[in-house]
């Protein structure tokens, strides 16, 4: 695999006070952030209509807080039909992601809670639930699409948010994956031993883990922002690569064939 790889933080976290679970077994189930507005109409996907990714007649509900089951979910990325969206030009945190080429890949960092004889245990790690291999892209979104790009990009979140309200389109950049593009079966864990082998700061430099914080905070941290955290074009980076891959491989039992 030769292209870069990019990083994004997804998912509900810390700040939203729930999390998605992950079992015994490394399956999980993964629950997108709220939308910040609550959408109404036929193009709002609520968190009583998200469904197991293992079971699809099972709804999700047992993992979200009851006050949201009928708010509007910002369900992205989505890998139904492997997009992601985000306000590349608004937002700061993800400016780098137009930097995103065909063959690069876009991995999804979320922070799970573990579960235990079907109770939550309180305790939490970030984990990369899948990614998508860039195929193609829709830029600065600013109006209703045309079909052949709503037929590539029509269940992303963001477009769904411009069909509810038009105000809402918006400038976001929208990406899609190739059939390679992965939702893994098994998270895939990130902590302190593959962070410390493989990433570093946006300034080269290796991840700091002292100053008093916890290894949950310091992944929080460096990985707020998307970015390009490997580009096997530069020096050391290919040997970086091959470690990740194996990393990701052996734990979500990836088939990149």
């Amino acid at each position: 695999m030769s292209g870069r790889i990019f990083l994004a933080n997804v998912g509900a976290n810390a700040s939203h006070r729930f999390a998605g679970p992950i079992f015994a077994d490394g399956t999980f189930e993964f629950l997108p952030i709220p939308e910040g507005q609550d959408l109404t109409g036929p193009h709002a996907v609520r968190y009583r209509d998200l469904t197991s990714h293992y079971d699809p007649g099972r709804n999700l509900t047992k993992y979200v807080p009851e006050r949201l089951w009928a708010h509007a979910a910002h369900s992205d990325p989505e890998f139904q039909t492997f997009t992601y969206g985000d306000n590349c030009d608004r937002s700061p945190r993800a400016s780098a992601l137009e930097g995103l080429e065909c063959g690069d890949f876009l991995f999804f960092l979320a922070r799970l809670e573990r579960w235990t004889g079907g109770k939550p245990t309180g305790t939490y790690g970030f984990y990369l639930v899948g990614y998508l291999e860039i195929e193609t892209v829709a830029r600065s979104v600013q109006a209703h699409p045309s079909e052949e790009v709503m037929a590539r990009f029509g269940a992303n979140a963001h477009v769904l948010r411009g069909l509810s309200d038009t105000a809402l389109w918006d400038g976001f950049w929208v990406f899609a994956g190739s059939a390679r593009s992965r939702r893994f079966e098994r998270a895939v864990p990130v902590d302190r031993q593959i962070a410390s082998s493989v990433f570093t700061s946006a300034r080269g430099w290796p991840w700091r883990w002292e100053g008093g914080r916890s290894v949950l905070q310091v992944i929080g941290s460096y990985t707020r922002s998307c970015r390009c955290v490997i580009d096997p074009s530069l020096p050391g980076h290919g040997e970086r690569a091959d470690i990740f891959w194996e990393w990701v491989d052996r734990h979500a039992g990836t088939d990149r064939s």
